[in-house]
C-alpha cells in the first residue's frame, strides 16, 4: 500500500503549478540545510511520477560541446579599438602600422600557411601526433600523391579524389585502351572534375616550369583567338574553355549519357566562358528527352545575357528557361533566383519591374533572400539618375533585414555591405549608412564583409560619408573606433578628415593628425602634405596653436630633405615652400623662415608677392632693418613686381643707415631700368613720319 507521502507526491506531479512550487521549496530547503539530492531521492520522485500523465525525465548529466568553453570566453571579450586586427596578434613586433605593411603582412601570413601546409603534406609521417583539443581535421596532414600505381578503377577513383586532373585523364585513357568498361557514375565523376577546373590541374604552382609555360602559351593562343590580343596580365591566369578539350572528348566517347553528364559539361562551359556552346549542349539534352537539374538551369540563366544583345531579348530567354523549369517540375532554389537577378542587372530599364516580381516569387515559394539577392535588387534600382525611388527601396531593404543574422549562401554575399555603402555615399544618406553598419554588428554578419580589400573599401566609404555629413566630434569618435583596428585609411581618407576639420573650424587638431599620417605611411603623398600645409598657413591662430603649427611645419620640412641613406624625399613646390614659410612667420620663427628663402633659391622656386609682404610685416614688428634690406634684394633678384612697393615701405617704416639707403637706391635704379627694357615702344604718329 502506498504511503500518504507518495499519494501527495502524485497529486503534486499531476498539477504543473503545484509541481513548480514543490520543486522550488525542495530546492530551497536543500540549500539551507546544505543537503545534496541523493540518487534514492531522485528515484522516489521518478517512482511517484509514474502514475502522472506528464512524465518527468531527469538527465544524469549535461552534455556540452567541446567548443562551449571557448565560445563562453569569447562572448565576454569585446574588440579593442586601439589594437590591431586579431589576425596580427600572434607577433606584436610585426603588427602593421601602414596600409602597405598591412598588405605585405597579410600576403606573408598566407604564404607562410601555404609553406607550412606544403611541408606537412610532403612529410606526413612526422606529423601524426594530434595534440589539438578539439580535433581539427584541416590541420592534419593530407595525402596528395597517388598510392595506387597499377591501372585500375580504384586508381582512377583515387586520382579523382585527389583532384589530379591530368593524371585522372591519363588513367581513364589507359583503362579505355585496355578494354575496361567504366560505370556511368565513375565517368561522370571524372567529367565533373575536368569541367570544374577547365581541364587543368587546380594547383598550377606545383607544376614544373616547362609544363607551366606550355599551359600559359596554350591559354594565350586560345585567348588571342577569342579576343584578338591580351590586354591585361590577369588574362594569362584566366582559364578559358579550350576547343575539343578532354571534357568534350570524354563526353563524346561515353556510350551512354544522362542528365548529370550534360549538366557537368554545360556548367563547365558557362564557368569558363563558352556560353553559346553550353546552350547547344542544352539543346542536345532536350532532343534526347532528358531533364536538366536545378544547377544546370542556374548556369544557363546566368549565361543568358551573353547570347542576346537587346534587353528585351535577354529577359525573354531568362523567362523561357524559368518556364521550362516549371514545365519539367524542377524546383528552383535560392541560387536560381539570384542568378536571374544578377542577369537582370544587364537588362536595362525592364529590370526594375521584373526584379520585384522575382522577389515576390521567392517569398511565395518560401525561399528567404540572401544578402546577394538584396545586393542585386539595390544595384538594379540605383542605376541611372538619382531619384526618390532609390532611397525608398534602400530603406525598405534595410528595414526588412534589420536585426537579422545571415549565413553565407551565395558567393556574391560578400559584395552586399560594400555595394550598399557605396549607394549610401552616392545619395549622402547617413541614416541608412548607420543602419547598414548596425546590421554588420549583428551575430556573425561581420564574416560576410569579405576579404581585407572589401573591408577596406567598406570602411573607407563609411568614413568618407561621416566626414561629409557628421559633426567633427562624431567623426573623430569614429576615427578612433575604426583606425587602425579595422581600417587603414588611404591618403584620400585623410584628406577627407582634413576637410572635415576645416569645415568645423578645428584646425588646431592638424598636428595630431600629422602624427597619424606619418604612422600610416602617407607622409610621402604630395597632395596630402600640401593640403595640410595650406590649411595651417591660411589663417592666423592663437600663439599656442601657431607654435604647434610651426613644429609640425618643421617636421614636414624634414620630409623634403635626403634621409640617412641619401635617398631624396619629397620634391619642393612653390606651394609647399610658401606655406611652410608663412607658418613659421606666423609663429614668429623668423630665422627658420629666413632659411626657407634660401631653399627657394636652391630649388629654383619663386616666392609670391603675398609671401614677401608677410615677411616684411614680420620684420617690421621686429624692426630688423638689415633683414628688411636683404629681403628687398631677394625680391629684386627674382624680378618680382612688388619690389618697388617693398622699397617704399622699407624707406618709410625703418630707420636706415647710409649703406641701407645706397643699397635701396641702387635696387630702385635697377628696377627702373628693368621697367624701361620691358616697356613696349609707342608707335610713331603719321605726322612724325
Amino acid at each position: 500500500m502506498a504511503s500518504p507521502g507518495i499519494h501527495a507526491g502524485r497529486h503534486i506531479l499531476n498539477n504543473s503549478f503545484l509541481l513548480k512550487r514543490f520543486l522550488n521549496n525542495l530546492e530551497q530547503t536543500c540549500l539551507r540545510r546544505n543537503i545534496a539530492w541523493t540518487a534514492s531521492a531522485l528515484q522516489k520522485i521518478a517512482v511517484a511520477a509514474e502514475g502522472s500523465s506528464d512524465e518527468i525525465v531527469i538527465p544524469k548529466k549535461k552534455t556540452w560541446s567541446k567548443e562551449a568553453v571557448l565560445q563562453a570566453l569569447a562572448a565576454t571579450v569585446k574588440r579593442d579599438p586601439t589594437a590591431a586586427n586579431y589576425m596580427f596578434q600572434d607577433d606584436p613586433y610585426l603588427i602593421p602600422r601602414t596600409s602597405g605593411e598591412f598588405k605585405l603582412y597579410s600576403l606573408s601570413q598566407e604564404s607562410g600557411k601555404t609553406a607550412a601546409r606544403y611541408f606537412i603534406n610532403s612529410n606526413p609521417k612526422f606529423f601524426q601526433k594530434d595534440f589539438a583539443e578539439p580535433h581539427i581535421p584541416c590541420l592534419m596532414p593530407e595525402t596528395f600523391q597517388p598510392q595506387i600505381e597499377e591501372v585500375s578503377e580504384a586508381a582512377l577513383v583515387e586520382r579523382i579524389q585527389l583532384r589530379k586532373v591530368k593524371a585522372a585523364v591519363d588513367m581513364y585513357d589507359q583503362l579505355v585502351q585496355s578494354g575496361t568498361t567504366l560505370s556511368l557514375d565513375l565517368t561522370n565523376d571524372l567529367l565533373d572534375l575536368i569541367c570544374l577546373y577547365g581541364d587543368q590541374d587546380p594547383k598550377t604552382n606545383d607544376l614544373d616550369p616547362e609544363q607551366k609555360t606550355e599551359e600559359v602559351e596554350e591559354v594565350q593562343d586560345d585567348s588571342r583567338k577569342r579576343k584578338g590580343k591580351l590586354r591585361r596580365a590577369s588574362d594569362i591566369i584566366q582559364v578559358y574553355w579550350r576547343e575539343n578539350n578532354n571534357a568534350e572528348r570524354i563526353f563524346n566517347l561515353m556510350p551512354e549519357r544522362d542528365s548529370r553528364s550534360y549538366g557537368a559539361l554545360i556548367q563547365g562551359m558557362v564557368k569558363h566562358g563558352a556560353s553559346s556552346k553550353a546552350f547547344n549542349i542544352y539543346t542536345d539534352l532536350q532532343n534526347n528527352r532528358l531533364t536538366a537539374d536545378v544547377n544546370t538551369f542556374n548556369a544557363l540563366i546566368s549565361a543568358a545575357p551573353e547570347l542576346r544583345e537587346k534587353y528585351a531579348e535577354k529577359w525573354e530567354l531568362i523567362l523561357e528557361l524559368l518556364k521550362q523549369m516549371a514545365e519539367q517540375k524542377v524546383r528552383p532554389n535560392l541560387l536560381t533566383f539570384n542568378a536571374a537577378l544578377k542577369a537582370l542587372r544587364r537588362c536595362g530599364g525592364i529590370a526594375k519591374s521584373q526584379s520585384l516580381l522575382i522577389l515576390g516569387e521567392m517569398k511565395a515559394l518560401g525561399i528567404t533572400p540572401s544578402l546577394a539577392s538584396y545586393d542585386h535588387i539595390l544595384s538594379i534600382f540605383s542605376k541611372g539618375v538619382a531619384s526618390q525611388g532609390h532611397t525608398e527601396i534602400l530603406q525598405d531593404v534595410l528595414n526588412d533585414i534589420s536585426g537579422k543574422s545571415f549565413e553565407p549562401q551565395d558567393p556574391d554575399d560578400v559584395f552586399f555591405f560594400m555595394s550598399v555603402m557605396r549607394i549610401c555615399l552616392d545619395h549622402k544618406d547617413l541614416e541608412q549608412a548607420y543602419k547598414l553598419h548596425s546590421l554588420l554588428q549583428v551575430g556573425e554578419n561581420w564574416r560576410l564583409i569579405g576579404n581585407s580589400f572589401h573591408q577596406s573599401v567598406y570602411y573607407g566609404r563609411f568614413f568618407n560619408l561621416l566626414c561629409m555629413m557628421e559633426h567633427i566630434d562624431t567623426v573623430l569618435k569614429w576615427y578612433k573606433e575604426l583606425v587602425p583596428s579595422l581600417y587603414y585609411p588611404n591618403s584620400q581618407g585623410l584628406q577627407d578628415l582634413l576637410q572635415a576639420l576645416d569645415t568645423d573650424g578645428r584646425l588646431d587638431l592638424i598636428p595630431q593628425i600629422w602624427k597619424d599620417i606619418k604612422q600610416l605611411g602617407h607622409d610621402n603623398r604630395v597632395e596630402l602634405v600640401e593640403e595640410m600645409l595650406s590649411l595651417m598657413a591660411r589663417e592666423k591662430q592663437s600663439p599656442e596653436v601657431q607654435k604647434s603649427f610651426a613644429q609640425c611645419a618643421l617636421d614636414v620640412k624634414s620630409r623634403y630633405l635626403p634621409n640617412a641613406f641619401g635617398k631624396l624625399g619629397l620634391e619642393w613646390t612653390a606651394n609647399s615652400l610658401g606655406s611652410i614659410t608663412s607658418i613659421l612667420l606666423a609663429a614668429q620663427e623668423r630665422q627658420q623662415a629666413w632659411e626657407m628663402l634660401k631653399v627657394f633659391k636652391t630649388s629654383n622656386r619663386v616666392p609670391t608677392n603675398a609671401l614677401m609682404e608677410d615677411f616684411l610685416s614680420s620684420l617690421t614688428e621686429a624692426q630688423d632693418a638689415d633683414r628688411a634690406v636683404e629681403l628687398v634684394q631677394v625680391a629684386a633678384s627674382y624680378c618680382l613686381p612688388i619690389t618697388p612697393t617693398l622699397i617704399e615701405k622699407v624707406e618709410q617704416e625703418f630707420e636706415l643707415t647710409e649703406d641701407h639707403k645706397e643699397t635701396l637706391s641702387s635696387l630702385e635704379f635697377s628696377s627702373d631700368n628693368e621697367k624701361k627694357k620691358t616697356r613696349k615702344p609707342r608707335k610713331q604718329s603719321p605726322v612724325s613720319e
